[in-house]
């Protein structure tokens, strides 16, 4: 069984609000928030160092619980990590493609996107309605980091406006993911 402390939330751009899952999680079952420098300017090398210190500050194996920038987070952290090892799994969602001209401007440092398999097993959530990231671009990343892809449906950028509460939902995914 992983500690709780070692279930890792990696919100995205802008952080998570109280509302958000992620904040819900964390409250509730105590899954410490991997809290960056700067929430509004994300620079893609100093979140990189900063999931880096953490990892290796917590006892191995860390599972990462990411959403939208989180998700790009942890395919540029295992890109360029040694210590990948340190981590078992990671639920990855609703990922923001910070390659989309909306997005480019404002996210430069984030291209471009690593599309190198993830080297530990992971778990892709996309919605088909999320307006940061298509469905099939979702998928080509689930193909290209060798993530298992789950369908979450019309739910936006499955965060605190799709009006998801906890989502439980992606709790029990997350067990699924850390008991195969």
């Amino acid at each position: 069984m992983t500690d709780c402390a070692n279930i890792l939330i990696l919100p995205g751009w802008q952080g998570s609000g109280p509302q958000h899952w992620q904040s819900l999680w964390q409250t509730r079952h105590g899954y410490p928030r991997v809290e960056q420098h700067d929430w509004m300017r994300p620079l893609r090398g100093d979140w990189i160092a900063r999931l880096e210190d953490v990892i290796l500050s917590t006892n191995a194996p860390a599972v990462l619980v990411a959403h939208s920038l989180g998700c790009m987070l942890v395919a540029a952290w295992a890109s360029h990590s040694r210590n990948t090892h340190r981590v078992k799994a990671a639920l990855l969602v609703a990922p923001g493609d910070v390659e989309h001209e909306s997005l480019r401007p404002v996210l430069a440092s984030w291209s471009p996107i690593p599309l190198q398999p993830l080297p530990f097993k992971s778990t892709l959530v996309a919605s088909q309605d999320d307006p940061y990231c298509s469905l099939a671009r979702a998928q080509g990343f689930a193909v290209a980091w060798g993530s298992t892809l789950v369908d979450a449906g019309v739910a936006g950028h499955i965060n605190a406006d799709s009006s998801l509460g906890d989502w439980p939902q992606g709790q029990v995914l997350l067990n699924e993911l850390l008991h195969s």
